[in-house]
Parts: C-alpha cells; structure tokens; sequence
C-alpha cells in the first residue's frame, strides 16, 4: 500500500514535468490564459493526491497501530492516546508517530558530526577490561564524535585514564565521575546482585553527570555493538513530542519478571516481562524535570519494606517505578539489546529481525553461556577482544578536529617519514605511541619501606634476600635471572634448583636456546651456576640477551628494534655502556614455554627485506651509541663487526 502511493505521486509528478513540456511545446498557438489554467488544473490535482495519500496514511495508522503493538514507543504512545488531556493534534502525531513504524518508514539518524554521549559504570580491574572491548566495537562502527562519561572507583580510573590518554583516538572526550562520591546515594538498598553496590549507580546519573548534559546514551560494561551507535542515538528524535518518555528501554526477554523460574519465586513488579536495563537512553534532561531521584527513591523504599532486598540491582527498580508510570517509558526493539543469558528467549527476537544491533553477554558466566547459536556471537565478541586498537585512529572527515597537542605532535612526526625508505615500517613504529592498559589482571600493590620494589616483568621466582644485599637501591646493577626452555607443553614447574638441576640432566630442561642461539645466553655461564651459592658478576659479551631484573630508573628499551630481532641485545648494550653490572642470581631461574612461531619472527626468516631493515637500524644504533657514549661504545661495533 505504502509503494503503491509513493508511486502514484511520483507519476503525476511526472505528468505535471510532462504536461509543462507539451505546454511549451504548444505555446505558439496557446494563450497565456489557457496556460496558467492548465497549470492550476494539474497543481490543484496533485494537492488532491497528496491529500488523499495523508488521508489513508493516517486511517491505516490508527487501524494498525491501535490493533497490534507497535515496534517501539509501546507503553508510552499507548497511555498518550488514552490520557484525558490529549487534544486532536496530539492524536493526530501519536498517529503519525505509529505510522512511521511500518515497513516502509526510514530509522532516524544522526546529525553529522553531532556528539554523542555514552555513560557507563565501571569499577575493578575486570570491569576496566570488559569495557575496552565495548569501546572498540563502538569505535569501530561509529561516525560521529563521542564523549565517554565513566562512573569509576580508583583502580578503574587509573586504568583507563591511562589507556584513553595513550590510545589517542581522533574526535573521542571521556570524562570520570568518582564512584565513591556516589556511593551514599545507593549504599542503603540491600542488593543481592553479583555487581554490588556499582550495579545501582545507574540510578545516580542524573546527579552524577554534568546539569547541562539533556541525554546520554548507558550501557553496561558487557556490550558489543554490531552497528554505528549514532543509530540508538537517533531514536531519541522518536520519544514523544509532550516530553512525558524519558527512558528507552528494551523488553527483557527472561521470564524472570513473570515469577515462574521456580517454587516461592517472587521478583520485584515489572510491567509484563519488564525491561533489561544493560542498555538505556536516558532523557536526563526531562528526568530532572520531573524529579526522578526523588521519584526512585519513593518507590525503592516502598518495595523494599515487602521484597527486603534487590536481586538484579538497579534493574528491578526501573521496572517497579516504570510499572507505576508506563507513560515515561519508550520501548525499543529487541535487536537493541539482545540478551544472552542462561534462560532468555533471545532467539525469537534474532531469528525475526534481519540486523542485529546490539549483543550483551548478561550472565555471570558471560563467554560460557548456554546458547545454540552461541559461537555466532562469542566470534563477534572475540573480533573486538582481538581487533588492534591503534587501527581505530582515524579521523572523522568533515567533522572539526579535536585532536590533542600530543596527536598532532605525532602526526607531524609521521608525515616527515618517507613512505618510500624500505625500513618504513621500523621507523614508523619507533615513534608511534602505542596503547597502554595498566594492570591487565586483578593487581593489588602495597609498597614497602626499605625501597626494595620489585616489578617483574617475567614469570619467575626470585630471591628477594638478594636484592637487599646487593644494594640495588643504590648500585648500578642488572641481575639476570638464568634462562631454561622445555619442548613439551605441559611440564611440571621445578619448585627448587635442586629439581631444576635434575630436569636438566634428564633431558627435560635445556639451557635456553642452546640449539639454535647459544650466544644469547652463553655468558651465564651455566656450568658455574649449577653450584654457585651467591651471586656473581659475568661480563658482556655480543650478542648477550639475558633476562634481567633492573632498578626502575635503568634506560628503556630502543623502540626502533621492534617485532624480533635485538629489543633485549640493544637494551644490555646500554646497560653495559652505563656501567651496570651483570650480576646472575643463583637460586632464581626462568622456564620458557614453547608455542607457534610469532609472526615477526616469520617475517624475520622468511623476508629479506626485514633482515635488511634490522641490519640498517643495528648500524643506526651504534652510530648513536657513538655519539652518546664516545670512544667507550666502539667496543661494541667491534665486537659486532667480528661476529
């Protein structure tokens, strides 16, 4: 029906362009007058049609849209209609409004280059973790600048402050709220919900982010976007036109709310099967105005007097409160908030919709969900997981720069490079900031008081005793921790030297790297370290890579040696060159694991180019040593030169 009248308008559009010029044509022999009412006749029919096709748009939408749940905007389009104070023309837009949920209306979009506001909870190392692959998965798909607001505790600030000041993402702002300043706000609702306390700060937000902010977009941290976000933005232009939706919502596709799961089971109040909150457009603006903090709070503490505690946290008062105001709830399609938890009927909402927009993993088991289709969507996740976020860089085209001084810094830094040297690559990366996430795994630090920190950098066991009387705190000292290496990928850890020593002599331990680079690590001497009881001092020798357990202040690593090939050579060559010494520890060693070949490593053997490049930058470094250190740094070209 809908095809059939735009079609129809189209061919009297053509019959007036045809009848014009059959008009001009004709004008020789036409009168002025009888032009003009031509002219006239055909307009007054094309304003006839138009009318028409309003009309019946207008009849099938209050048939249709009366009849059968409408795809979004249900509970509050509903009450709009029947509420006393509704005039002609609010019926008339409700209409409309339904109208434009048929088959052949567009979903709004995004203004170009308008800001989105994206809000999320996030606290502890876990936390900090998930939400940087929700990130790339927006990223990834977005074309419109974006600011982060993140509600964090301290550990996840500093984590993320972190990784967004080093990622450097073009047209991208975040913002960080304390979380503890929030906690009062919420810290008097019993919740029985995995998350804890951060799963109701949710309920906060309105006081949390900035006054003049009117609308954000809030996810939990366990999203992965399928689509540009700017489209779930877009459908803020749909909440009501009288300013009474104030929450988009996505239907929970768990019978949890139904209160059938078991014997006893008694949930919070929901309307029918209530809403899923892992995905939220908050009209903040219009939650203010009608005192939404005070409104939450009212129908918590009612519920609570008879349900003593929630159980899914912030979720379960959304549903009571939106139960007493259906009117302020704008409901959205399934596919914006896909859920795939043990017991949902997410599958009848992806096997009815031809796109999927948004995944979320909302079981405490996350990747492990018991789902039929469940590789489907842990390969979708596992792509963001695994995708290099440094490719995500890029800067939005027509839309004003935001870029930082840093950025630009870069930018300039890179385009001086010549595309055309053949080690472009190498020296690319020398200078490219690369993306930093602190603390990757739960870390908890406490310093100590006689300055003898240690970070490893390595898993193995050392013997702290020897740090303290071996003054690294005041000495210029390197100690390496000897290297051993297993062919077999499962291997029971030596938990002494004495067992470690006995690998060896079997067989099931080697030396590292004893068969195809004995030069790395020769200078050990692992004879002498068999009985040696206290450290002991080796000198350099070419080719030495050790690995080694340094003060924080010691020189960094080249960056020009990236991928395979002389990082750790070039790095105990400074050391030398600084006059530390090597100093082995005796009771500490190290196990290399084996596993497939890295793909730099591949590179390496495989292209010439790249032993070229490394050649070239291995002469460009003891060129500068040279210049850094005089006459005392030739050794090391000698000894090169020999080899």
């Amino acid at each position: 029906m809908c095809v059939f009248l735009s079609l129809e308008i189209n061919e009297i559009c053509c019959a007036v362009s045809d009848g014009r010029s059959l008009l001009l044509s004709a004008c020789l022999v036409e009168s002025t007058e009888a032009r003009l009412l031509e002219r006239d006749v055909l307009a007054s029919r094309v304003r006839e049609v138009e009318e028409e096709n309003r009309q019946i748009r207008l009849q099938l939408s209050q048939s249709q849209g009366l009849a059968a749940q409408p795809v979004e905007g249900n509970y509050g389009n509903q009450q709009w209609a029947a509420s006393a104070d509704t005039g002609p023309e609010d019926v008339e837009n409700t209409a409309e409004e339904r109208a434009n949920h048929s088959e052949c209306s567009r979903s709004p979009t995004a203004e170009k280059c308008e800001l989105i506001h994206v809000a999320c909870v996030c606290a502890g190392h876990n936390a900090s973790r998930d939400v940087v692959t929700l990130v790339k998965s927006i990223l990834f798909h977005r074309r419109n600048p974006l600011h982060f607001h993140f509600i964090t505790d301290t550990v996840a600030n500093q984590i993320l402050s972190t990784l967004f000041q080093s990622w450097m993402v073009p047209s991208v702002q975040v913002s960080f709220y304390d979380a503890d300043e929030l906690k009062s706000e919420v810290s008097w609702i019993p919740n029985k919900h995995y998350s804890g306390i951060y799963g109701l700060m949710k309920l906060t937000l309105t006081k949390a982010l900035p006054s003049n902010l009117s609308k954000v977009i809030v996810l939990d941290t366990d999203i992965t976007f399928a689509t540009d976000i700017a489209e779930l933005w877009a459908i803020f232009r749909k909440f009501t036109g009288n300013q009474k939706q104030v929450i988009g919502l996505v239907e929970n596709q768990s019978d949890w709310y139904l209160g059938n799961l078991w014997k006893n089971h008694k949930p919070w109040p929901a309307l029918g099967r209530g809403f899923n909150t892992g995905v939220i457009l908050l009209y903040l603006e219009r939650l203010r105005r009608i005192g939404w903090e005070q409104m939450w709070r009212l129908t918590a503490e009612r519920e609570l007097m008879s349900m003593l505690s929630t159980s899914l946290a912030d979720q379960d008062i959304f549903n009571a409160f939106i139960k007493q105001n259906p009117v302020l709830v704008h409901q959205l399609p399934c596919f914006w908030n896909v859920q795939l938890s043990d017991h949902t009927r997410s599958e009848q909402c992806y096997t009815e919709v031809s796109d999927l927009k948004v995944i979320h993993w909302n079981s405490p088991k996350k990747l492990r969900v018991k789902n039929k289709h469940v590789e489907f969507f842990r390969n979708l996740y596992l792509t963001f997981l695994e995708y290099d976020g440094n490719l995500l860089r890029r800067e939005l085209f027509g839309c004003p720069s935001q870029a930082s001084s840093e950025s630009t810094e870069l930018q300039h830094a890179l385009e001086e490079l010549d595309e055309d040297d053949q080690c472009y690559d190498f020296r690319r990366e020398r200078i490219m900031v690369h993306r930093v996430h602190l603390y990757f795994l739960q870390y908890e630090y406490t310093p100590t008081d006689d300055g003898t920190d240690v970070t490893l950098v390595a898993q193995l066991s050392m013997d702290r005793k020897s740090i303290v009387q071996l003054d690294m705190a005041n000495t210029k000292k390197a100690l390496v921790v000897p290297a051993f290496e297993t062919l077999r990928y499962r291997l029971s850890f030596p938990k002494s030297k004495a067992e470690l020593l006995s690998m060896l002599d079997m067989g099931t331990l080697y030396t590292f790297r004893y068969h195809v680079w004995t030069k790395g690590h020769a200078p050990t001497n692992y004879a002498k370290w068999r009985t040696a009881t206290t450290p002991y001092k080796v000198e350099w020798e070419a080719d030495f890579e050790p690995y080694v357990v340094v003060r924080r202040d010691c020189p960094e690593y080249d960056q020009r040696f990236v991928g395979f090939g002389w990082n750790k050579v070039s790095h105990i060559i400074e050391l030398d060159a600084q006059e530390y010494d090597l100093i082995v520890l005796p009771n500490a060693f190290m196990i290399h694991m084996p596993h497939a070949p890295s793909f730099d490593i591949s590179k390496f053997r495989s292209s010439p180019s790249y032993r070229y490049c490394l050649t070239t930058l291995k002469d460009e470094f003891h060129q500068d040593l040279s210049r850094k250190y005089g006459s005392a740094a030739l050794k090391y070209l000698t000894a090169q030169r020999n080899i």
